[in-house]
């Protein structure tokens, strides 16, 4: 039954640790044949349930989102007990609390961005990344757009389209002064990475450039990616950007 074939599925991609394309959630659920598991991974992705997106072999995989965590009757990420990660400096113990919603105060177009930035990303670095809110030992609390469950991986997000002005710069900016104090307290020390979806945007930050900002991520260690949005999404964040500075 299709509803059996949902729930089989489902559960695949909660246990796994990286996204699957139809062939392997063939061969880990058994169903067959390969459409059939095609058909309804196609369905998840309308209901909502399951992202589908390009691989690094150019094959679809398929990625949970937390609506299909709920459908297959886990725990939601925000009932998980908080986790503590221990390091053997004095004074680094991180602890990191559940999973958080975006951060508010952005657009819906840059908050659907930004999901799409992150699922693209999470399938090239082979983790899952969500957003997430992390607690240090002095109570200050942060909001990071991105974080894997180990925290191996800490990303910061921007969707902005075009040529940043200076203070969007800054923005930038900001987000790695951010990171590189979180990750400060995580032992070892996480990956860091600025996540942007327009190769102008991103062009000031690059290694090729000699600004100093792209000089000095380079001496932070903070790395740079570049995805690249669908066009319906680009757009949405086009139509933002417009009425924001209108």
């Amino acid at each position: 039954m299709t509803s059996t074939n949902r729930e089989r599925i489902l559960d695949a991609l909660r246990l796994s640790s990286q996204p699957l394309d139809d062939d392997e959630l063939s061969r880990r659920t058994g169903i067959t044949p390969r459409q059939s598991v095609n058909q309804t991974c196609r369905a998840l992705a309308t209901a909502g349930l399951v992202r589908r997106v390009p691989g690094p072999d150019e094959k679809i995989v398929n990625i949970l989102t937390r609506g299909g965590e709920s459908a297959a009757a886990v725990r939601s990420v925000a009932e998980r007990a908080p986790a503590e990660l221990v390091s053997p400096v004095p004074g680094k113990t991180v602890v990191i609390a559940e999973p958080a919603e975006l951060p508010p105060g952005r657009s819906g177009e840059q908050r659907a961005a930004e999901r799409v930035m992150l699922d693209v990303l999470a399938v090239r670095l082979g983790v899952r990344l969500d957003p997430a809110r992390l607690t240090v030992p002095s109570g200050a609390r942060v909001e990071i757009d991105g974080a894997d469950l180990e925290r191996t991986v800490l990303v910061e997000c921007w969707a902005h389209q075009g040529k940043p002005k200076a203070a969007q710069r800054h923005k930038v900016l900001s987000d790695a002064l951010k990171l590189t104090w979180i990750g400060s307290t995580i032992y070892p020390r996480p990956q860091l990475i600025l996540c942007l979806s327009d190769p102008i945007a991103a062009a000031p930050f690059l290694r090729t450039t000699r600004t100093w900002a792209a000089c000095a991520l380079t001496d932070l260690d903070i790395g740079i990616e570049v995805v690249e949005l669908p066009e319906d999404i680009r757009l949405g964040i086009l139509a933002a950007q417009e009425r924001r500075y209108r």
